[in-house]
């Protein structure tokens, strides 16, 4: 696809992206993916457009032409919310280019993306949660395995770590101390409370793992030795869920979204609850916790200010 692409344009994307990763600390993910939006959509001008142009052209691009982009990704299957995902990359792309150019891209910049529906999270139950941790280590024949999948579940829910932020942790976090400190999307850093049954559950583990857990290696290991697969972890808890009857909603992250809400459900104020989420947003924080509009207002009462 980047073959469509004009050498200014490839060089004003590797350019815009190297600027994402180096300064703004966007993450790798979402840079592949910025990257991937971003070509798909000058691939795409230049078949519809008879040819590559340089980025001066994306100033003057008319809105019928944003349109047809729109109506191609969408008739190719592209969802609502994918789409909406890559109109936000292009537009990201065009307002750097404009900025640097002394451009104005006001219609392209002014392109309203496809409404659609945000999935609310499901988390577990706090019996299901409960009965998840005691059971997904019954998925494996071999005990270091078992304590394995126990301990990243336990520190998923215990915690409110993503998976990837778990299996980030490398032989020096052990013994895990009283705080970790995470680096989650974007760089960002926050300190994260760890609970005893964490902690003993991690150690149940490195106790029995046979492989030399190094400070500067992964702490969780696949059966090879490799660092573990989050498939694997994935699989264990659909297994589990399975055998437990729970809903095809309980998946590693569904535990961190349990994490948030049975806080909040307990009395947790939402200030700290988006703290120990790593959430730049409160409203983001919010939209992954499920409480009912009760205790919603009661949260809100205690944190507004009185006259």
């Amino acid at each position: 696809m980047t073959a469509l692409l004009s050498a200014q344009q490839r060089d004003a994307l590797e350019r815009w992206l190297a600027h994402l990763r180096a300064l703004d600390g966007a993450a790798a993910n979402t840079i592949t993916a910025y990257g991937r939006d971003v070509t798909g959509f000058l691939a795409f001008l230049a078949t519809h457009r008879g040819g590559a142009e340089g980025t001066a052209a994306l100033a003057s691009l008319p809105l019928q032409d944003i349109r047809a982009w729109m109506a191609h990704e969408r008739a190719r299957g592209l969802s609502a919310r994918s789409l909406a995902r890559a109109l936000s990359a292009v537009k990201r792309f065009t307002a750097w280019i404009a900025d640097r150019e002394g451009s104005d891209a006001t219609a392209l910049l002014s392109t309203r993306g496809p409404k659609f529906r945000r999935k609310l999270p499901r988390p577990l139950s706090e019996d299901g949660a409960r009965a998840m941790l005691d059971s997904v280590g019954d998925q494996s024949r071999e005990d270091w395995i078992a304590a394995r999948d126990t301990a990243v579940v336990t520190l998923l829910y215990g915690c409110g770590l993503r998976i990837s932020e778990a299996l980030g942790l490398t032989g020096a976090a052990h013994p895990l101390p009283d705080i970790l400190r995470i680096t989650g999307k974007g760089g960002k850093t926050r300190l994260v409370p760890v609970l005893p049954a964490a902690r003993a559950a991690v150690a149940d583990y490195v106790r029995l793992c046979p492989f030399d857990l190094t400070a500067s290696e992964a702490l969780f290991r696949g059966a090879r030795g490799g660092p573990l697969n989050p498939r694997l972890i994935a699989l264990a808890m659909e297994r589990t869920r399975l055998q437990l009857g729970l809903p095809a909603t309980a998946t590693p992250h569904a535990l961190r979204h349990s994490f948030a809400t049975h806080l909040l459900s307990a009395g947790g104020d939402l200030r700290a609850i988006q703290e120990l989420l790593g959430h730049a947003s409160l409203s983001t924080t919010q939209a992954y916790t499920a409480v009912d509009a009760a205790r919603l207002m009661e949260v809100y009462e205690k944190a507004h200010p009185r006259a």
